[in-house]
């Protein structure tokens, strides 16, 4: 069975004070972050790196009831979620809906970074909570 999974697109570090983080990220990858962005549905600020082909997502909560915030309280600053670049988002979904994995979000919706998101839960991935991503046609 093909899969339509193209590659990894980002890493989500949830992070409590963010602009600590970009200042270490910052310095340990000698380059500053190229994109920062709020995103208001999930109360969250996010800011993206990239070195080669990898992104590197900071995940700062912006609300004290926002999914970040909550991650933060129950497990502490780390990896949130590990995203994957997807090239029909909705055709992804509904093939991993028939295999039995449970999706977060019935629609994909605007995420940062220009992409179209959704999640599976963590608990179909082995506590792993996994983010598919397609990019955003240009107005």
């Amino acid at each position: 069975m093909s899969t339509e999974f193209q590659h990894v697109e980002h890493i989500g570090l949830a992070v409590k004070d963010l602009e600590q983080a970009i200042q270490t990220w910052t310095l340990l990858l000698n380059s500053p972050p190229y994109q920062r962005e709020s995103v208001e549905s999930e109360q969250v600020e996010t800011v993206f790196f990239k070195t080669g082909q990898t992104k590197i997502e900071l995940l700062g909560a912006t609300a004290p009831t926002s999914p970040i915030a909550k991650f933060l309280e129950k497990r502490g600053e780390g990896i949130h979620h590990i995203a994957f670049a997807v090239e029909d988002i909705k055709k992804e979904m509904e093939r991993l809906q028939s295999c039995g994995f449970r999706i977060l979000n019935e629609t994909p919706k605007v995420g940062a970074d220009n992409k179209l998101i959704c999640f599976l839960h963590p608990a179909d991935m082995h506590g792993v909570l996994v983010e598919l991503c397609q990019e955003r046609a240009s107005d």
